[in-house]
């Protein structure tokens, strides 16, 4: 059985929209490493998955681009 453990995730807007790109780390049952820096992305379709990115880009400007 393999493990994915994700790595890195970042949220980029393009003209489609928000893009989540993120790198993982493929593990086996025991703990060994696979393969690393594998990646992917995908276009945010969800109103839910916006909802929350909206809430992480006003926490990041409220609480760290305010002072």
């Amino acid at each position: 059985m393999e493990l994915n453990r994700l790595t890195g995730i970042a949220i980029i807007t393009t003209g489609e929209g928000e893009r989540i790109s993120f790198t993982f780390t493929t593990l086996d049952s025991e703990g060994n490493i696979i393969s690393t820096n594998n990646k992917g992305s995908f276009i945010v379709m969800s109103d839910e998955l916006q909802e929350h990115i909206t809430a992480i880009k006003n926490y990041v400007n409220t609480n760290k681009l305010s002072k």
